[in-house]
């Protein structure tokens, strides 16, 4: 059998990433592709260090130094373990930032470790008048350089974004003079390091420019990321998924590695039609994310955000578990107040009490609600959410309008009827959530400061809203134990 059994494992894992990222487009079904999609990363690590094996013990390309397979295998192995089981999930989005980012730095490490490898062995006798495209491919110098420019801006962009996420960085967009300009001329000098790399420069020289141009992509990620605000996360997270995928394939080229090729395009293509879809359901276009700025305005003040309205009135948990009594239907609408809150389990909690008075209960989902793709979702399943109450915007939009309750849990620009009303807001045009139409409205929010976007809220001061001012979490807990009170349970 030879060499075939690795390539046979190969092409196992390539159908087992297929059907895991298939099943991983549905809630009910993602446990399974997360444990499909890592047993074909089990596969491939077998195949890759098999693939190693069977490398000649002398001459060109000999010399495999197992202990560094071995140590590699067990630390990486031994983080994902520890990052499994330590982190929570209201982390989740600084995890997949961060994940993105790895990606992006194994494609450069492993890029440059071939080119090195390269010029000291095959191409070392090679004149400087050849290039590398003479010696390897226009097609293989090109993924290279790519790989390079691709996997530099997703490691320092998702570093970014993690911060961001995490409070360590702000949340606004950094905005800075010349900006496009600064980051416009960062591009184009990495488009002429890439043609001085393949086609100009000699081996010796194209890696000392290769380096320069990892370096140029690690400083152009950080600028490019910098001037997007939080509320465009979910964009940013997707997207930088996708160039961790394109970067990955693009070192599959220069490795002339099928399965690579192949799981970097699905993350690729995946994480660009994600991007999309976000996109839609903010109604901008991924360039007025990409330029950033979004939200810079916004206020910070709650007094000043006071101000701004006129007529706001507010409840406490003893009054929103006396409107909750006995309502025959209850609509949850979780935002990022829930994750910063950790409040999904109480919030499940205060769902089955509801559904066991004999309410109908259900999960109002906004696809950009949160600071990645998803967020709501994963929040909610790990509080064990049955999956049928989790229900998407285009779905549960009709169902308001005979809603008895709607609680808005930490939700604001996903909610604001501006986007409908007002054709000058910042909003306008953005699917939302249409709360409004409720019989009753109760927003759990610590104040009346804007969302992201900068811009008041009509639905605060609506004729069927109140105010409950107040950690998602304590507001909750304080209800429930008022309804059981009450009902006696």
């Amino acid at each position: 059998m030879g060499g075939a059994w690795f390539e046979v494992a190969y092409l196992v894992a390539i159908v087992l990433f297929i059907f895991g990222i298939k099943q991983l487009g549905k809630v009910r079904t993602a446990k399974n592709g997360n444990r499909l999609a890592s047993l074909a990363m089990l596969l491939v690590v077998i195949g890759a260090v098999g693939q190693l094996s069977e490398r000649p013990q002398s001459g060109v390309g000999a010399g495999v130094d197992w202990g560094w397979i071995i140590a590699g295998v067990i630390v990486g192995g031994g983080i994902g373990a520890v990052v499994a089981k330590k982190v929570q999930m209201t982390e989740m989005p600084e995890m997949v930032a961060l994940f993105n980012g790895s990606g992006g730095a194994a494609s450069v490490f492993v890029v440059l470790s071939f080119l090195a490898n390269e010029i000291s062995t095959t191409l070392k006798a090679l004149p400087d008048s050849v290039s590398l495209a003479d010696k390897m491919g226009w097609d293989t110098t090109l993924a290279l350089a790519l790989s390079i420019l691709i996997g530099g801006v997703t490691l320092t962009g998702s570093v970014v974004a993690y911060g961001k996420l995490s409070g360590k960085v702000t949340g606004d967009a950094v905005v800075y003079d010349m900006q496009h300009q600064i980051n416009g001329g960062l591009i184009l000098a990495a488009l002429v390091l890439t043609a001085l790399i393949g086609w100009v420069l000699g081996p010796g020289a194209a890696m000392s420019v290769s380096v320069f141009l990892a370096l140029l992509s690690l400083g152009l990620g950080v600028l490019l990321v910098l001037p997007i605000g939080g509320a465009d996360m979910p964009v940013v997270i997707s997207l930088l998924n996708s160039y961790s995928g394109i970067a990955a394939a693009m070192t599959g080229f220069v490795l002339k590695s099928p399965v690579l090729i192949v799981s970097g395009a699905l993350v690729g293509a995946s994480g660009l039609i994600l991007t999309n879809i976000m996109c839609k359901a903010m109604n901008r276009s991924l360039l007025s994310v990409l330029l950033g700025g979004f939200g810079q305005t916004a206020g910070s003040g709650s007094s000043e955000d006071a101000r701004e309205y006129s007529n706001v009135k507010s409840v406490g948990p003893e009054e929103l578990a006396m409107m909750l009594e006995g309502v025959s239907s209850v609509i949850f609408v979780p935002g990022y107040g829930l994750a910063v809150a950790q409040a999904q389990h109480v919030t499940r909690e205060l769902g089955d009490f509801l559904e066991a008075q004999g309410a109908q209960v259900k999960y109002a989902i906004h696809p950009v609600a949160g600071r990645m793709p998803g967020h709501m979702n994963v929040l909610l399943a790990e509080a064990s959410v049955p999956y049928e109450q989790l229900v998407e915007m285009d779905e549960i939009n009709p169902e308001f309008k005979s809603t008895d309750v709607v609680v808005v849990l930490g939700a604001n620009d996903v909610v604001n009827p501006a986007a409908l009303d007002d054709p000058e807001s910042p909003l306008a045009g953005m699917p939302i959530l249409n709360v409004h139409d409720a019989r009753q409205v109760i927003v759990v929010k610590r104040s009346l400061s804007p969302g992201y976007a900068g811009v008041r809220n009509p639905l605060f001061e609506a004729d069927n809203a109140h105010m409950l001012f107040s950690d998602a979490k304590v507001a909750l807990q304080e209800t429930l134990n008022e309804l059981k009170e009450t009902v006696g349970a």
